[in-house]
């Protein structure tokens, strides 16, 4: 943006330095007159020294005088900008009147986007207890709303156990039919290898002993008093439980759920007390299956490999194996079944209302469900351990 008239005026203007004076009106205003050449190529006057006066004397208002400006770039915008935030910093309000048509709208276009507001919090991090009491406070209120959905559900079964629950009979065989037959498949493979695995590693040891035998018993006791509910459990919870987070929390950002709710259906009943029925109910059959298969992968490893005859691998794993070593891994695969269903529908009703925050709930379901899963297992194991079973 050039001066106009002679052109030899105009380039000298257009040459000359850039200027920020600050002046007084007589209505206490103040007043910055900017004059020569406001290009990033030349040197720039500092915005510091005119926004410490503001700081400093609190005028009525800002004003500019843009008489003398002769050529002008985003040097002139950048300076513009940070003198108008300090003076929103201390609420003086900016008359803009005597500047270039064009440098307001630019004005206008930059302070219309939004700042990034989560970028700059990045680069000012919180001092170290500021983060651990943050943090802290997270995981309090994360555990009230836990201990919340867990009221509520503990008050839907008390609804079903005296017949006032509302849910459809069709949904809960559609989810028995999802977290059990259709399940069976990623059990069967997963459940088998394990076995196999375990045989592996058994074997290696034993044969130093010539004991080869006892792999039979090392893979049916694994399987039946750990393994197979704890493989089982972390299955489902990758599989089951991410999918009732994101069908929840696809309802949620559909507002369906609140749709339910104005028509007087609890939610809770309708779309939880049907999956979490479900999984509980199926938990123990594929604990079941899962032994059987994984006891399998080690009567495959232990008659290929080891030498070991049908015989005496089905006698050495009945021997061993009796009705209370299988009792631990049945009620563990109850609770943990429970454990999946309840953050796979927790994470769900806490998803926000985008698309985005259904994969971040899908996320967050597996990793607690996994987390809970691990965590009841070694107390379990603590417990039985103490109770002698």
């Amino acid at each position: 943006m050039n001066t106009r008239g002679n052109p030899a005026r105009g380039a000298a203007s257009a040459a000359a330095p850039a200027i920020a004076e600050v002046t007084r009106d007589r209505d206490g205003a103040m007043v910055v007159r900017l004059a020569g050449a406001w290009r990033l190529g030349g040197t720039l006057p500092a915005v510091e020294p005119v926004a410490e006066q503001l700081r400093g004397t609190r005028p009525r208002a800002l004003r500019f005088d843009a008489s003398g400006l002769a050529a002008w770039d985003t040097g002139l915008l950048a300076f513009l900008d940070r003198l108008e935030a300090a003076s929103a910093e201390r609420e003086i309000p900016v008359e803009r009147g005597a500047l270039p048509e064009g440098v307001v709208r630019l004005l206008d276009l930059a302070h219309a986007v939004p700042s990034r507001t989560g970028l700059d919090g990045a680069r000012k991090r919180a001092g170290l207890f500021a983060r651990t009491g943050e943090r802290t406070l997270e995981l309090v209120a994360g555990g009230r709303e836990i201990l919340a959905f867990v009221g509520q559900l503990t008050l839907a079964l008390g609804r079903l156990a005296t017949g006032r629950a509302r849910f459809r009979a069709v949904d809960l065989a559609v989810f028995l039919q999802d977290t059990g037959a259709a399940a069976l498949p990623i059990v069967t493979l997963i459940s088998f290898l394990v076995g196999v695995i375990l045989a592996f590693v058994g074997a290696v040891q034993l044969k130093q002993f010539g004991a080869q035998i006892y792999v039979a018993d090392l893979v049916g006791l694994a399987m039946v008093r750990q393994m197979g509910a704890l493989m089982a459990a972390i299955i489902m919870a990758g599989r089951t439980g991410a999918a009732f987070a994101a069908q929840l929390g696809a309802m949620k950002v559909n507002e369906e759920i609140d749709a339910l709710t104005t028509m007087g259906i609890p939610p809770l009943d309708f779309l939880v007390l049907p999956r979490f029925l479900a999984l509980v109910l199926m938990m123990p059959l594929l604990c079941i299956y899962a032994d059987v298969l994984g006891i399998l992968g080690g009567f495959v490893v232990g008659t290929s490999i080891l030498g070991i005859s049908f015989s005496q691998f089905w006698n050495q794993t009945v021997n061993a194996i009796g009705l209370m070593d299988c009792l631990p891994g049945l009620i563990m695969s109850v609770f943990f079944g429970a454990l999946v269903a309840t953050f796979g529908c927790l994470r769900g009703m806490q998803c926000a209302g985008s698309s985005s925050a259904v994969g971040d709930a899908a996320t967050s379901a597996v990793v607690s469900g996994i987390v809970s899963i691990i965590v009841a297992d070694a107390i379990f194991t603590v417990l039985f351990d103490i109770l002698g079973i």
